[in-house]
């Protein structure tokens, strides 16, 4: 044997005493961390074997109810009419007579500018009325003896009525020196003085017809024919627990193009001006109702492999369902096959639920209390 084949053997022979040597101290540490991974099932009760701990849920008793479904829209409170209030002409404001924020009647006179150098114009037509008559009836009754033409007769008969019609226009605009409420309504702030020089481009105060109010809203394009003239709607307003009635009276002809929206506006008769215009509103309107539905959460039921599925309480474990559904709220679904009334429906953890699960009740409640 040569030296090199002793070298070659001294060192295999140490390498596998070294390996028995270590192989003990390896075994009893994987063995170490096996146990520490390993998570113990728990004990039952006498010293068993092991099983599932029961799971906390809220449930509720389901019950016959009436569902509604609602469109939800944002609205917006209008005048019913609403107008800037300016001169047909220009002049010097002489005279107001409005106070500002007061009910005003329509016809009634609100402001005038100076109409005096017309007014004096209109008493010189009108000083000239007697004789222009006179001249008339005196050819008249020289026509009647064939003493004057009939071109003579129909020439002062033309100035009469002329002056008649200098003496209407002159009124026509003395009449667009004052200001009057073309509608019922309430006056806004006065912009103007006495004194100001006003023309049709100056706003003197702004007229508001708040009785009744309009109430102006969108609903979407899936919506469109739920509304129409004559749909009874609902409203509220934020800071105000009241419930208000209105109905719609028109509808647009066409949708938004930009928000695929219908432009829909309703009428309140806002007794007593109490809501103002500009207020936002909550728009809800009913589209259907069912009775003695029987309604869950939406929250209840879960998707799962192409069904739709709940889960109910029955001795103190879950029980999995089977449903098929009806109308479809926000909230809630209908129910129309395989769930029961007086079934203990499981709200909570449905997630986590399986069959034959133990479960433990913290909550329960009526199905009419629990659901919207």
């Amino acid at each position: 044997m040569t030296k090199k084949t002793k070298i070659i053997l001294i060192v295999i022979i140490a390498l596998i005493i070294a390996a028995m040597a270590l192989y003990s101290p390896v075994k009893n540490l994987i063995s170490a961390e096996i146990k520490d991974t390993e998570t113990p099932l728990p004990q039952q009760k006498g010293g068993g074997s092991t099983g599932r701990k029961p799971l906390n849920v809220n449930a509720i008793i389901l019950k016959p109810e009436t569902l509604k479904d609602y469109i939800r829209a944002k609205g917006l409170l209008i005048p019913d009419e609403e107008v800037d209030l300016s001169f047909e002409t220009s002049g010097k404001i002489t005279e107001i007579h409005f106070k500002e924020g007061s009910a005003v009647r329509k016809g009634q006179l609100l402001a005038k500018v100076n109409d005096k150098p017309l007014q004096a114009e209109l008493k010189k037509l009108e000083a000239q009325i007697p004789l222009a008559q006179d001249r008339v009836y005196r050819q008249k009754a020289l026509l009647a003896k064939d003493a004057v033409s009939q071109e003579a007769y129909e020439s002062v008969n033309t100035e009469l009525e002329k002056l008649k019609a200098d003496i209407e226009l002159v009124k026509s605009r003395i009449s667009q020196t004052e200001l009057r409420a073309p509608f019922d309504g309430v006056i806004g702030l006065r912009l103007v003085s006495e004194g100001t020089y006003a023309s049709p481009t100056i706003i003197v105060s702004r007229l508001t017809k708040i009785s009744p109010l309009k109430i102006e809203f969108s609903v979407n394009e899936s919506n469109i024919n739920d509304v129409k003239a004559g749909t009874p709607i609902l409203f509220t307003i934020d800071n105000d627990l009241n419930k208000y009635r209105a109905s719609v009276y028109a509808v647009e002809s066409n949708l938004d193009r930009s928000t695929l929206t219908l432009k829909a506006r309703a009428l309140y008769p806002n007794p007593g001006g109490q809501l103002k215009p500009g207020q936002s509103i909550n728009v809800e309107i009913e589209t259907q109702e069912i009775k003695n539905a029987l309604v869950v959460p939406s929250l209840s039921v879960i998707a799962e492999l192409g069904r739709d599925i709940a889960y109910v309480y029955k001795g103190g474990k879950a029980h999995q369902v089977v449903l098929r559904k009806g109308m479809r709220t926000a909230t809630s679904l209908q129910i129309i096959d395989g769930l029961s009334a007086g079934d203990t429906l499981l709200t909570t953890g449905v997630m986590q639920l399986r069959d034959g699960l133990p479960v433990v009740i913290d909550n329960i409640t009526d199905s009419n209390q629990d659901i919207n």
